[in-house]
């Protein structure tokens, strides 16, 4: 098995992969995806195989995919070929909540778009439009504070670390 710990004391790594996978599944996240993410973040490469994240976490490769294939898609990882070789390796880049939160981005300009659609199929008079148009402005605002918080991390990120990431 590759030394995913770094050196570190395998059994605290565990813990702490453990322990930061169910905040993540307290929060919404599923339970397998929770555990690859926080194996992945704890890991120095920030990257593993299949392979090594069924050994670490004890599943099978079933889970490792299913898992994968979830954090792929709300762009919490990417997937890359090892040089020379058939294998992926799953990655956690430095910018994973920007890339998941961005994400987000798009998924509420859909919601803004069905509730314009509502309040219009409902009149904005009507108590029910009334409430549509509110859960709108809502998603509008939220919509506009995201994107203005992304900007500001973007400058607090280069300040803070530099521009190597």
């Amino acid at each position: 098995m590759t030394d995913t710990t770094g050196g570190r004391d395998a059994e605290s790594v565990s813990k702490f992969v453990e322990s930061f996978a169910a905040q993540l599944v307290e929060a919404g996240m599923q339970r397998m995806p929770a555990r690859i993410f926080a194996a992945l973040l704890s890991s120095d490469e920030g990257a593993m195989t299949s392979v090594e994240l069924g050994e670490q976490l004890r599943i099978s490769p079933a889970a490792v995919s299913g898992g994968v294939r979830y954090l792929a898609q709300q762009h919490m990882v990417s997937r890359e070929r090892e040089p020379g070789s058939r294998r992926e390796r799953y990655r956690v880049q430095g910018d994973q909540w920007y890339e998941a939160l961005t994400n987000r981005e798009a998924v509420l300009k859909r919601w803004e778009a069905a509730l314009s659609e509502g309040v219009a199929s409902l009149g904005a008079d009507t108590p029910a439009g009334r409430r549509m148009a509110e859960t709108l402005a809502f998603f509008e605002f939220v919509d506009g504070e995201i994107v203005a918080m992304m900007e500001r991390w973007r400058v607090h990120r280069e300040t803070r670390f530099g521009g190597a990431h």
